[in-house]
C-alpha cells in the first residue's frame, strides 16, 4: 500500500530538516511526501526546497491554522494509507512506518497506532517521557486520554467517511476527530512500538492557559461525539500523564 506522510510547518527553519531527513530514510518502498507550509518568514522554505526532487507536492501559503494546513495535506494525498508528521517531530528509525503499516494486517482495520516518546528540544537523544498507547481505549476518553495523533495512520477512505479536522477547535481538532471516527466504529489496532519522537514544546504542550483551553475543547469534542464528560473528568488526566512521566525507565511497550 502507498503511504501519504504529510508534514505542516510553519517557521520551522530550526527543526524541519530533522523531520524531512527521518522521513527519507525510511525503508518503507511506496511513501508520498507532502509539505505543507504556511508561508513561513524564515528559511523553512529554503530548506525544503533542498529536497524538492524527493518531496511530492509542497505548498505554501497563508492558512487558517495547523488543522487547516492539515486539512489541505490530506486532500493532496493520492495515498491508501495517510499519517501525519509535524514539523517538530521525526522517525525514531529507518523501519518507523514499515512497522506501523505492518498493523494493517487485516482487510477491516482502518487505522493503526503506537507509542511515542518526548524528547528535550535542544538534546533529542533525551527522553522525558513515554507516550504510551498501550491502555488507551474508548471508555478513556472521557478522561481525555487519546491515542498518540502523530502515530495514527489511516486509511484515505477514513477521511472520505468521517470528514476532516475542524477548523472551529484551536487545539484539540485531532482529538474531536479520532473521537469522531472512533464512535463511528472505526476499527484500530496498535503497533506495540516506539515510532516517533516528539520535540517538547509544542502547541499541546505548552503553558498552564493552553492546557485549560485544550480541556475546555476536549469536553466539547468528548460531547459533540456523544462522549458524557466535563472538566473535572477530563482534569484526571494529569495523574495519568504524571504517571508516565514517573515510569517512563519501567513501562514496557
Amino acid at each position: 500500500m502507498k503511504v501519504s506522510i504529510i508534514t505542516v510547518c510553519y517557521n520551522s527553519a530550526a527543526t524541519i530538516r530533522d523531520t524531512i531527513e527521518s522521513v527519507f530514510l525510511q525503508d518503507y518502498p511506496n511513501i508520498e511526501y507532502i509539505i505543507v507550509d504556511g508561508a513561513s518568514k524564515d528559511n523553512t522554505l529554503d530548506i525544503v526546497n533542498e529536497y524538492q526532487d524527493r518531496i511530492a507536492a509542497v505548498i505554501s501559503e497563508p492558512d487558517k491554522g495547523l488543522y487547516d494546513a492539515m486539512n489541505k495535506g490530506i486532500e493532496l494525498a493520492t495515498g491508501d494509507i495517510v499519517g501525519i508528521l509535524n514539523s517538530d517531530d521525526f522517525f525514531t528509525s529507518a523501519s518507523s512506518v514499515s512497522t506501523l503499516m505492518a498493523g494493517f494486517n487485516r482487510d477491516d482495520i482502518d487505522a493503526v497506532y503506537s507509542d511515542l516518546v518526548y524528547v528535550q528540544a535542544e538534546n533529542t537523544d533525551k527522553i522525558t517521557r513515554l507516550y504510551s498507547s498501550k491502555l488507551f481505549k474508548k471508555s478513556l476518553m472521557k478522561f481525555g486520554i487519546m491515542l498518540p495523533h502523530p502515530t495514527f495512520y489511516a486509511k484515505k477512505d477514513v477521511y472520505r467517511k468521517c470528514g476532516l479536522y475542524k477548523l472551529d477547535y484551536r487545539v484539540a481538532a485531532d482529538f474531536e476527530l479520532i473521537a469522531r471516527c472512533i464512535v463511528n466504529g472505526l476499527v484500530i489496532n496498535r503497533v506495540p512500538a516506539i515510532t516517533v519522537k516528539m520535540r517538547e514544546g509544542g502547541i499541546s504542550s505548552s503553558g498552564l492557559m493552553w492546557r485549560v483551553h485544550q480541556n475546555m475543547e476536549v469536553v466539547r469534542a468528548c460531547k459533540e461525539n456523544g462522549i458524557k464528560t466535563n472538566l473535572a473528568l477530563v482534569a484526571l488526566k494529569l495523574p495519568y500523564k504524571l504517571f508516565t512521566l514517573l515510569t517512563r525507565k519501567f513501562v514496557k511497550v
